[in-house]
């Protein structure tokens, strides 16, 4: 069973949000990284770019297949995970540790859309 990480929020594509504060941390579940396998590059957005919540964003390539990121949340990106540009091998080694961008919360309540940590491993066993 793949890693799920309590008080993170969950979306039907598997990205995950950690928020802390006014900013949440968006990558790809454990779950997600085990389905595409070996990630060999990753597509980010700029720094002030807007994302909004269900839209693409980016992209993870991997050996397998290709897949869209799409934002669980809204908000302008603050950062990038810039050390996934020469390493997307990161987010095979720990996708929970090697968030994707960094975004300023646009709408908290979107948050609740989202499943918990539970919902998910539920989610997943479908």
């Amino acid at each position: 069973m793949a890693k799920v990480i309590e008080g993170l929020y969950y979306s039907e594509s598997h990205e995950y949000v950690r928020v802390e504060g006014d900013f949440g941390f968006i990558g790809i579940t454990d779950y997600a990284q085990h389905e595409l396998g070996n990630v060999v590059y990753v597509d980010m957005p700029e720094v002030d770019d807007e994302v909004e919540a269900g839209a693409e964003f980016g992209a993870v390539e991997s050996v397998k297949a290709a897949s869209d990121l799409n934002a669980p949340v809204s908000g302008t990106v603050v950062e990038v995970n810039e050390a996934l540009e020469d390493e997307p091998e990161l987010l095979n080694q720990d996708a929970f540790e090697n968030w994707i961008i960094k975004v300023e919360l646009t709408d908290k309540a979107e948050l609740d859309n989202l499943m918990s940590a539970g919902e998910y491993e539920e989610f997943c066993k479908k």
